[in-house]
């Protein structure tokens, strides 16, 4: 990986780029307490993990899940969609690089539906999106990653994974990719094993910082 340009940046959604951790937490700590008082802090157990693998483990009852959806999708299309700071500038200075950047989200068409709406030019920032419908497996499963790896017909040592939960972060790890930990929902010190390079923000970030990240 010595010297080697990175050609590829894909970035998880939901506490990488957007600061929407806190409102998700709020909304499934809620739901936690109503349907699943049996498991203490439920809303810090399901972080990184699909809707699907949410409802399949803790909710497999339909008539509950059939009770949650419509409170999430009333939820996901109230929240606020906003980038960290230095986020969408870092995205802008390695696309005029040359750098192709997707998004590799565990979120849902539909939930991503509420995002280009909040913020019509989103789509525009990207060359790719994913999300949950594309992959096989979800996180922490690799798929996803070697998947956006895959659509830009890029090697693995060409690219690199941001993400901030630990479901994630074991994905980007497990595909084989440079994996940088975003220290958003946890210290740097909780995820300093779990990547490759931890940073606290993307302020400052740029594609020259990032490429002497990548090799170092």
């Amino acid at each position: 990986m010595k010297d080697k340009a990175f050609k590829v940046a894909l970035f998880d959604l939901d506490g990488t780029l957007f600061d929407t951790e806190g409102q998700y937490t709020i909304f499934w700590g809620s739901i936690g307490r109503r349907f699943r008082p049996d498991i203490p802090n439920f809303e810090h157990i399901i972080k990184g993990t699909t809707l699907k693998q949410i409802f399949g483990r803790y909710f497999p009852d339909a008539d509950v899940q059939a009770q949650i959806l419509p409170l999430l999708e009333d939820y996901e299309s109230k929240m606020q969609y906003e980038f960290f700071k230095g986020a969408r500038e870092f995205i802008e200075d390695i696309r005029r690089h040359g750098v192709k950047c997707a998004v590799v989200t565990s979120s849902d068409a539909k939930k991503m539906s509420n995002v280009y709406r909040s913020m019509p030019d989103f789509e525009s920032l990207f060359d790719r999106i994913l999300t949950a419908e594309d992959f096989s497996a979800s996180k922490p499963d690799p798929d996803c990653y070697l998947r956006g790896a895959a659509v830009f017909g890029a090697d693995i040592s060409e690219c690199i994974v941001f993400e901030d939960a630990y479901n994630g972060l074991e994905a980007g790890m497990a595909s084989g990719i440079f994996t940088i930990g975003i220290a958003s929902g946890h210290t740097p010190e909780e995820i300093a094993d779990k990547c490759h390079h931890v940073i606290t923000t993307f302020e400052g970030l740029t594609y020259e910082k990032a490429s002497l990240i990548h090799n170092s």
